[in-house]
């Protein structure tokens, strides 16, 4: 890349941010949600690391990207070949929806794709009724697997995110769920998916994804688009190239495909994925930790770590379980 179109990309950048400042002392106006602040994020998912953001530990509604943590926990507690029996809760759920019919069968990766990439609150309460028995319980589930994540600063009471005042997160907190979501290999494949068939006979649908994000940049690969009145845009996104798999996130923020990309671009543009083991070991004051651990076979987690590509003090620290 040019020397003219980084300058142009940062200047661009810095230009999209001023106007969300601006927006968010005029919501009427800009479209953003009253009485809740804007909030940006991007973050290499192997190590952690925050490559960008602002306003990332603040509070915010997730609205449906809620789901990322809804298939997290349901990828993990299920089959994806089990077949589904529509119940009664999930029929006629309000907003967006795959519209399910009640005794319909369906197996839960077809409802995975239901959810991921048409945002269906039915298919949401399908799976989470399947998985725990209740949309109650499986909210217990969700908490419980946000906080193995390290997520401190989110509560979950339900598994689509219609509006709850109790019902909250942090745009740090959704890019570690969503980072341990990638992990997960049917995860990462459903959220990276255009379009689909699902279903069998009368259950048969046609899915595409609501996430524009996969036709704007190279190499993206997720993740889920969510919105209410009050949560305002949101987006988690997602993007791998030359060995980092990036994750963004964007709460509450009207022009979120804008920032989305400006926070993923300028990322790539200034780090690059260095291996672990190949930087200076031990800790070092004033120098950035890149901490890393070994599994069994003494292979380093992560084996690649952010470093700028203008050059930083970084040295990897061993950390022991």
């Amino acid at each position: 890349m040019s020397e003219s179109v980084k300058r142009a990309a940062v200047v661009f950048a810095t230009v999209l941010f001023a106007a969300l400042s601006v927006c968010s002392f005029a919501a009427p106006f800009c479209g953003v949600a009253e009485g809740t602040a804007s909030s940006s994020v991007v973050m290499d998912a192997a190590s952690g690391r925050v490559l960008g953001g602002s306003g990332y530990h603040t509070r915010g509604y997730p609205a449906s990207t809620t789901k990322i943590l809804t298939a997290l926990v349901v990828l993990e507690r299920t089959e994806p070949e089990c077949v589904v029996t529509v119940p009664d809760e999930a029929v006629g759920v309000e907003g967006s929806s795959i519209y399910l019919r009640k005794g319909e069968k369906l197996t839960v990766e077809d409802l995975l794709y239901g959810l991921m990439l048409r945002s269906g609150n039915d298919a949401a309460v399908a799976l989470a009724v399947a998985t725990a028995g209740s949309v109650e319980r499986f909210a217990a589930m969700m908490n419980a697997r946000a906080a193995m994540c390290g997520a401190k600063d989110s509560h979950f009471v339900n598994p689509h995110g219609l509006h709850d005042d109790d019902h909250y997160t942090t745009a740090y907190d959704m890019a570690l769920i969503a980072a341990e979501a990638y992990s997960n290999p049917l995860f990462a494949r459903i959220v990276s998916t255009s379009k689909i068939t699902v279903g069998e006979g009368e259950s048969t649908r046609c899915l595409y994804n609501k996430n524009k994000l996969l036709g704007m940049i190279d190499g993206a690969n997720g993740v889920k688009t969510g919105y209410t009145k009050k949560s305002g845009r949101c987006l988690v996104g997602g993007a791998f190239r030359d060995g980092m798999q990036l994750v963004s996130v964007v709460l509450n923020i009207p022009d979120m495909w804008q920032v989305t990309t400006a926070l993923l671009e300028n990322a790539f543009e200034e780090y690059e994925a260095v291996p672990v083991l190949s930087l200076p070991q031990g800790s070092a004051e004033g120098w950035t930790e890149a901490s890393y651990t070994l599994d069994r076979h003494g292979n380093p987690s992560p084996a690649l770590y952010p470093v700028r590509r203008s050059g930083e003090k970084i040295r990897a620290v061993l950390r022991t379980p």
